[in-house]
């Protein structure tokens, strides 16, 4: 059996952890399957983002002649766009590179399978297998992948996901229509990009509301925005089957409420049902590492999982499915794991002030707690809401009120306390109008909370009687870099500046 000091499965944010371990000098072996990168990079946030900026870009020029700006119709190149796209996803061969150069990294490509707690067996690309493995700290950042509901008829239709539109199944040139089944933000995004780009857009969700996690109100002005811009949305609808006809895909749905059967026919079809946890290949009903209901592992607020030494970061562990919640998950633990001098400076993970962002048109932000949430959460509640119209830059930027695309900002206060539970966002540049409530929401000082009281290490548990605290002083860059800023939105540029600051790079 060969012996590291880590061994970490999977290339995306998991990476921060492998980069402070290899400055420690430590003997690493990394494990990736496919491309480096992670999801964000190679089939995720990164790509969609290129492609949803150049539809971003055809809208504004529509909205121009509204503050008096004459221009003839502006449209998408595909061609040059997808360049763009591929540009970025190809940037996992360097990525490779990088790490495959380093004398104390091993990097094996292939699938990590667990034999028992804390030792693993690789099997390789090329189909042969490593001997086994195993270290003292093991991190699963494994991410997740496209859900596929049961539909009849689906599997044999044929079908697109985030994977195959990033691989294989790229389009040369927009779909003529498309059937998009799920309204969060996966399939709002690609409603509004494919939209844009001229394609028939048909969006199904199951839902009553498009993008459900969002507030009440924002949900609702999204589907206003959406179909004001020509996207066919129906809510409440339960996919009954898939067939081809006459060369197109009919997706037959049916009313969850009145019961009307209606058939889609579109082009093509693209699964944006959520993710699910990539974890079958683990095998870890050969561990003791614990799952919760849709297989995502169970972690407490220092990532541990219930085998001790390992740790599960990222999507593969059901929080929340974001590279900036992975990035700072991965942090905490290369700090706790590499840097901190003593479990007295330990950091740990709280997931009340996680920022989220789709990038629609407009874009919908938010952290905290929704209206509706904090209600059920016992607070006394009140709310502030303001739209852009009603601001001179608002208006500057041609919005009026009563307006479909005239956005508004939603607080969420503790009137008891005037603690701030939750902010809302609707509208332009609304990645980065929040950040500074995410700054707020952050700061001060704080003590340790459990989560999954039962998983715990002896440090753990010392950790948690002491009540550990944090100050996050507002004043200190040091607080900057430790609390999450969406990716990828520019709000980045001024977050990676505490990095920098540091010369952790």
């Amino acid at each position: 059996m060969k012996q590291y000091d880590v061994i970490v499965v999977g290339t995306g944010g998991a990476n921060i952890v492998v980069d402070a371990a290899q400055r420690k000098g430590l003997r690493i072996a990394q494990i990736e399957k496919g491309k480096f990168g992670g999801t964000c990079l190679t089939r995720g946030c990164i790509p969609t983002k290129v492609m949803v900026t150049a539809a971003n870009a055809v809208r504004e020029v529509e909205d121009f002649k509204k503050i008096g700006i004459q221009v003839g119709p502006a449209t998408i190149d595909w061609d040059v766009m997808s360049k763009r796209v591929w540009h970025m996803i190809d940037e996992h061969k360097d990525i490779y590179k990088y790490y495959n150069a380093f004398d104390n990294v091993d990097v094996y490509r292939g699938v990590a399978t667990f034999l028992e707690d804390k030792v693993m067996q690789v099997a390789l690309n090329d189909g042969t297998v490593s001997e086994p493995i195993t270290a003292p700290i093991i991190v699963l950042g494994t991410g997740g992948y496209s859900k596929i509901n049961d539909i009849p008829g689906l599997e044999e239709a044929g079908y697109l996901s985030s994977e195959s539109l990033f691989g294989d199944k790229y389009p040369e040139k927009p779909f003529k229509s498309l059937a998009i089944m799920g309204g969060g933000p996966i399939g709002t995004e690609f409603g509004h990009v494919f939209a844009t780009a001229g394609t028939d857009v048909h969006l199904i969700q199951h839902n009553i509301r498009l993008l459900p996690k969002e507030d009440a109100e924002i949900s609702a002005h999204i589907y206003e925005n959406l179909t004001h811009q020509g996207l066919h949305v129906y809510l409440n609808q339960e996919p009954e089957e898939v067939r081809v006809e006459n060369g197109e895909k009919v997706v037959v749905i049916r009313d969850r409420a009145t019961g009307e059967v209606q058939e889609i026919r579109a082009e093509e079809i693209l699964m944006a049902s959520g993710i699910k946890p990539a974890v079958e290949e683990l095998h870890l009903e050969r561990t003791n590492i614990e799952q919760k209901r849709g297989g995502w592992i169970r972690t407490n607020e220092f990532l541990e999982t219930s085998v001790e030494g390992v740790y599960a970061m990222g999507d593969v562990n059901g929080e929340a499915p974001f590279r900036h919640k992975a990035n700072y998950e991965a942090d905490i633990l290369a700090h706790n794991l590499f840097v901190a001098e003593s479990p007295d400076d330990f950091r740990w993970a709280r997931y009340d002030v996680v920022p989220a962002v789709t990038f629609t048109y407009p874009e919908v932000g938010h952290v905290g707690l929704t209206e509706q949430e904090a209600k059920e959460k016992g607070y006394n509640v009140g709310v502030g809401k303001n739209h852009y119209s009603s601001t001179a830059k608002g208006f500057a930027m041609g919005l009026n009120p009563g307006d479909a695309d005239d956005g508004f900002v939603k607080i969420v206060v503790d009137k008891d306390t005037n603690n701030i539970l939750g902010i809302h966002v609707i509208g332009p540049q609304a990645s980065i109008l929040f950040q500074p409530y995410v700054n707020l929401m952050n700061s001060g000082t704080t003590t340790l909370q459990a989560i999954n009281e039962d998983i715990a290490s002896e440090t753990t548990k010392a950790l948690r009687a002491k009540g550990l605290t944090r100050n996050m002083d507002p004043h200190s860059v040091i607080t900057v870099g430790e609390t999450m800023s969406p990716h990828p939105s520019l709000i980045e540029v001024i977050m990676w500046t505490q990095v920098y600051y540091e010369n952790r790079w």
